[in-house]
């Protein structure tokens, strides 16, 4: 799972999760992206199960990047414990995603199969998602530019 190799202190804040994203909002290596609609924590343990539910749909012939990390630590007391005694000891990490940010991102594979593997992988988090697909986008400019290809190679003979 995802968890930060190094961090400056060992127990943060809670913080406010209002506002929306500021960075993190466009779709910027892939196709088709996974779009945040509220806010939220989303553990590690989320983020691991929606990269693999990902990766099944995408196989061997797309490519994906994952977009946030979890970087912040969660800490948590143990059962039975009166109050007081100071802060419990940290948990598990989370990635504090606000509206508007981009989660996931594909490429290589149709809008169809995207729809699909974004709509299952996003049961898996615990806030609502959409897909967004990258500025300026056409469906037919991959075939477009297949085609532009063929028609110079058979001019060239």
């Amino acid at each position: 799972m995802l968890e930060p190799k190094k961090i400056k202190y060992r127990k943060v804040h809670r913080g406010n999760r209002k506002g929306m994203a500021k960075g993190g909002t466009e779709v910027n290596f892939g196709s088709y992206g996974m779009k945040a609609m509220e806010p939220g924590w989303i553990t590690a343990r989320q983020i691991e199960a929606t990269r693999i539910s990902i990766s099944r749909r995408v196989r061997k012939v797309g490519k994906m990047w994952i977009r946030i990390f979890p970087d912040k630590p969660i800490t948590k007391k143990p059962l039975e414990t009166r109050m007081g005694k100071g802060k419990g000891s940290p948990e598990y990490w989370v990635a504090n995603v606000r509206p508007g940010r981009i989660l996931f991102e594909v490429e290589g594979i149709s809008k169809e199969l995207a729809q699909e593997a974004f709509r299952i992988a996003g049961n898996k988090l615990a806030i609502k998602t959409k897909l967004v697909s990258r500025r300026g986008l056409d469906e037919n400019w991959r075939y477009q530019k297949i085609v532009w290809k063929w028609l110079e190679i058979k001019i060239d003979w």
